[in-house]
């Protein structure tokens, strides 16, 4: 864990139309941190290789719950630097129970879990493509598995949380220089385990491009 703060972070804002299924094909860059999240190279190069496959979703969203009172950004992780692919931080000691909020931005390519307004992880997550884009917006987790293995390619989705009806879910990945998704969030392995254990179905996931709040800001707008 470094040692620089950091004074903003990226989260996420409205909703917007949901999107397509998930999976993988080729995208690019190393992933630099930026604000709370990690900022993706200017540069790209097209997508040329077939990576994760998801499935569709069956169950209906739920409403997400609002949060009980305002929920203010309390603390950042000092990371500095770049979180290259594959990378993940995680420190939630001494961090007291309290309402858990995940925030993708799809610029910076980053996933980030806030617990009570601390933030306790943070790293690169694959996302999709221009022909299959991770949707926007405010997403209850509507189902949590474990095990789970996409019903239309047989590839395995180890610690899925669904979030939309037409197949959009946060799940383990091998998350690799060059790949993206067909819409779903994938996140390294061991860091999706964490993740998986911390959420519970209701627990909202906000995913935008670029919006910035301030330590003391709401992060949640009730």
């Amino acid at each position: 864990m470094t040692t620089a703060k950091h004074t903003k972070i990226l989260l996420a804002a409205s909703i917007v139309a949901l999107a397509t299924l998930a999976g993988g094909v080729m995208i690019a860059g190393p992933v630099a941190r930026m604000n709370v999240a990690a900022a993706a190279s200017a540069e790209e190069p097209e997508p040329v290789q077939t990576a994760k496959a998801e499935t569709p979703v069956l169950a209906k969203p739920e409403p997400a719950p609002a949060p009980d009172g305002p929920f203010v950004i309390k603390r950042i992780l000092p990371i500095s630097g770049p979180i290259k692919y594959g990378e993940w931080h995680w420190d939630d000691a001494n961090v007291l129970d309290g309402p858990i909020v995940i925030t993708v931005d799809l610029d910076a390519r980053v996933l980030s879990i806030f617990k009570g307004g601390h933030e306790i992880g943070a790293t690169a997550v694959l996302l999709g493509t221009e022909e299959k884009p991770t949707p926007t917006g405010v997403f209850p987790i509507t189902q949590k598995r474990r095990h789970h293995v996409s019903n239309l390619y047989g590839a395995p989705m180890p610690y899925m949380q669904r979030l939309t009806n037409d197949g959009i879910s946060l799940h383990g990945s091998e998350v690799e220089w060059g790949y993206a998704s067909h819409g779903c969030i994938g996140m390294p392995e061991d860091f999706a385990a964490k993740v998986f254990a911390q959420t519970k179905v209701g627990d909202r996931v906000f995913i935008t491009r670029g919006k910035k709040a301030d330590l003391g800001d709401s992060l949640v707008d009730s």
